[in-house]
């Protein structure tokens, strides 16, 4: 078995799933009350310190942030990456560590310092799980390489399949992307699927990009190995991204970093330099804080199994509902709602919220087609899971009433 060649995007799989999302529905009015399972915005209340410590760091609004971040903050990442993680030894603040404006713009743009890093390499491609970040492409396709998307099926556990990657494909990829625990599926990599992967990276002359945000949202009781505690001693070839926004329900924080190969960061520092948003020190100010602390993390962590536990419930027998390994989102099969004209996704989306008021993404909105002219995910629904236990109770019954 090889990797399913990718057909080339359209310019609708360019867009972004939302701004799709809002054309499919315009000119329909809700059936009821508005009420939003579509954005992976985490509604959960912030930490209660993050005003107070805004507040005494407001004077450094007056300066110019620095691109690698303040030491304050690499310290804390340094100090939560060596908590939370079995790493082979720590990692060092000042050169394996950098502040990102929210783990989004890492994402996309280390991809062009990898491109710059690799520019040897023939026909290049980036290698991305389909369904996927959008991100991840738009950074491939900006770099000059081809984003080819790989399978994620159940048969797979969600996750590409690793013996479906070609000598002949991974010589010209640049980097691969994974997310863990999967955006939408939820799917948790494994520490041996982990090795292996950036094993053949290595061999291959590429990069690991390591999307880690949801990795503090796991809904079992063991928590999902990182990239870095299988890439040491020296973390070559992987970099590791992660933000506040979901680990701590901060996402208008837009703070993030990333972690690991200390030559890969040393270019993606200078291309911060002349390139990169920067994140304001208070704003730094506020994440070292939130690192430091787990109090908030695990109080946010027992509201997502509360919810998880009545998607079991309610969910049992529908729609395909697994209960996922972590991340906040249902993954729900709805092509007994397809036609000739309409996906199941979009007839879903369209349903729920004719119905019931209901936005969600129509699962093809994340996702590309194969050469077959398919997408494999427009018969899936994602659905997120981000409000508050009652509010959540209601999406689910939304859900049930307007699609079994």
């Amino acid at each position: 078995m090889s990797a399913s060649p990718t057909a080339p995007a359209r310019d609708d799989e360019r867009r972004s799933p939302f701004v799709r999302l809002s054309a499919l529905l315009a000119g329909n009015e809700p059936g009821r009350a508005p009420l939003s399972a579509a954005v992976g915005e985490p509604q959960h209340a912030m930490p209660g310190f993050a005003g107070a410590v805004l507040a005494e760091n407001i004077a450094s609004f007056s300066r110019y942030p620095r691109a690698e971040g303040t030491p304050t903050f690499r310290g804390a990442v340094a100090r939560w990456l060596q908590r939370r993680f079995n790493l082979p030894r720590p990692v060092d603040p000042e050169s394996e560590v950098l502040a990102l404006n929210g783990s989004r713009e890492g994402l996309f743009s280390a991809a062009l310092v990898a491109r710059r890093l690799l520019s040897h390499k023939a026909r290049p491609v980036m290698l991305l799980p389909n369904p996927f970040y959008a991100a991840y492409a738009a950074g491939a396709e900006a770099a000059g390489c081809e984003a080819m998307v790989l399978p994620t099926t159940r048969g797979s556990g969600w996750l590409p399949d690793l013996d479906a990657l070609t000598p002949e494909l991974l010589e010209r990829t640049v980097a691969i992307y994974l997310a863990s625990p999967a955006n939408p599926q939820g799917a948790v990599a494994s520490r041996a699927y982990l090795s292996r992967l950036l094993e053949l990276v290595r061999q291959h002359d590429a990069y690991l990009f390591s999307d880690e945000c949801y990795s503090e949202i796991y809904l079992g009781e063991e928590a999902p190995t990182g990239i870095l505690e299988v890439a040491g001693p020296d973390y070559a070839r992987a970099i590791a991204f992660n933000s506040l926004s979901k680990r701590s329900s901060l996402p208008g924080l837009r703070a993030g970093f990333c972690a690991g190969d200390p030559e890969f960061l040393k270019a993606f520092l200078a291309f911060r330099w002349v390139a990169a948003p920067q994140v304001p020190e208070p704003l730094q100010a506020v994440a070292a804080a939130a690192l430091d602390d787990e109090a908030h993390v695990e109080h946010s962590r027992a509201l997502y199994r509360a919810k998880f536990d009545l998607a079991d419930r309610i969910l049992e027998g529908r729609f395909g509902y697994e209960r996922p390994g972590g991340g906040f989102f249902l993954w729900l099969d709805v092509s007994h709602l397809a036609t000739a004209e309409c996906t199941g996704g979009e007839a879903a989306a369209l349903k729920l919220w004719r119905e019931q008021g209901l936005r969600t993404v129509p699962g093809g909105y994340l996702a590309r087609q194969d050469l077959t002219g398919a997408n494999p995910c427009q018969n899936w629904l994602r659905v997120a899971l981000v409000h508050d236990l009652p509010t959540s109770e209601e999406v689910l019954n939304r859900l049930v009433a307007a699609l079994d």
